[in-house]
């Protein structure tokens, strides 16, 4: 073989390039068998890596948070029912009054005098008809000329009760116990009928209007106990009275109102509150609210990891929120929360997860 190569040289070439051919071809297979781990190493290297921790729910008591604003439980503002002359302030503002009791007095003028002839005429009338009906027992006249007379008597005193009336309405009277709280007119003033003479509330009892959304009112009942609290950090105890039956066309909305009692006449009617009901219990998990995020419909919700190591964004509902912490529903009731990371990725990504732990 050896003599054929040195007396061939042609051969010992080719010998030489099939040698080289085969050893190149070796050393790439062995790069290739090297570099596979590599580069499965480097796409795994390429997701998103996030820190994740295990919750599961809880039940906690889930209740209504709304504003509303306090407001006396009446208020009406009287106005004048005849002309007149404003003659005499008989309570000033401020005063707590009774139902009844005397408010202001406009002028008489020509009313008293009025009712006096309106009496004298019925008077009359009335000693007429019960002599028209004797004569009716003795036939001197007829039933027709009792029915004139009777008729006459009935006008008379229509016209005596439209007197006494027109009187009765100068002297403007509490319709119930209140505050006078305030005064359109002073003494000497002239009034027409319609005209705004004061205002009267009644503190005693206050209630707090509110607007609740279309889909939380369904948790609501009469009765049901509500929880007050002031601006100042004052609480106060009250109870649903009343929920609309239609909502506003505006907000969608339904307006409540909460009676809340005042027997110490506080004033704050008019004052900004919030109101925190109780609806009963729900499964929920408690999560820092750094980790909320809105979707494009501005609803809140969360993200977390599926089996797959896949985002997911859920919209939740808060139950409570606190600077601290909030609660949330809606999410699966144990999940794979990403804690750390969140704001990198986006729901339907792989991702590579980093375990926080279980809570």
């Amino acid at each position: 073989m050896l003599t054929a190569l040195k007396t061939k040289p042609w051969l010992l070439a080719a010998v030489i390039a099939v040698a080289l051919l085969l050893w190149m071809a070796l050393g790439k297979l062995s790069t290739m068998q090297d570099s596979a781990p590599e580069a499965q190493l480097v796409a795994e290297a390429q997701l998103a890596q996030v820190q994740i921790q295990w919750l599961e729910a809880q039940k906690v008591p889930r209740a209504l948070v709304v504003q509303g604003q306090l407001e006396p439980w009446r208020r009406v503002e009287l106005r004048a029912q005849v002309a007149g002359v404003v003659e005499r302030l008989d309570k000033d503002k401020g005063s707590r009054v009774q139902a009844g009791e005397r408010l202001l007095t406009l002028s008489g003028d020509a009313r008293p005098a009025e009712v006096t002839r309106a009496r004298a005429a019925a008077a009359q009338q009335q000693a007429e008809m019960e002599a028209a009906q004797r004569l009716l027992k003795n036939r001197l006249i007829s039933s027709n000329d009792l029915l004139k007379v009777k008729a006459e008597q009935a006008r008379a005193q229509a016209e005596l009760a439209m007197a006494e009336l027109a009187l009765a309405r100068t002297q403007i009277d509490a319709p119930f116990a209140g505050v006078y709280d305030q005064r359109m007119v002073e003494p000497g003033d002239y009034v027409e009928p319609g005209q705004s003479l004061l205002t009267l509330v009644d503190v005693s009892q206050l209630k707090v209007a509110a607007q609740v959304p279309q889909q939380e009112v369904l948790h609501l009942q009469l009765g049901q106990a509500v929880q007050v609290e002031l601006l100042d950090g004052r609480r106060l105890s009250g109870q649903v009275h009343f929920i609309a039956a239609a909502a506003d066309a505006g907000t969608r909305s339904f307006r409540i109102e909460v009676a809340v009692a005042n027997p110490d006449r506080q004033r704050i009617a008019g004052a900004s509150a919030t109101l925190r009901v109780a609806t009963g219990d729900a499964l929920a998990h408690g999560v820092s609210p750094a980790l909320l995020s809105l979707d494009k419909d501005g609803r809140p919700g969360i993200k977390w990891l599926d089996e797959g190591d896949v985002v997911q964004f859920t919209p939740v509902d808060l139950i409570t929120v606190s600077n601290k912490e909030a609660w949330v529903s809606g999410l699966p009731s144990k999940v794979a929360l990403i804690t750390q990371g969140q704001g990198f990725v986006e729901a339907g990504q792989q991702v590579q997860p980093q375990s926080g732990g279980v809570n």
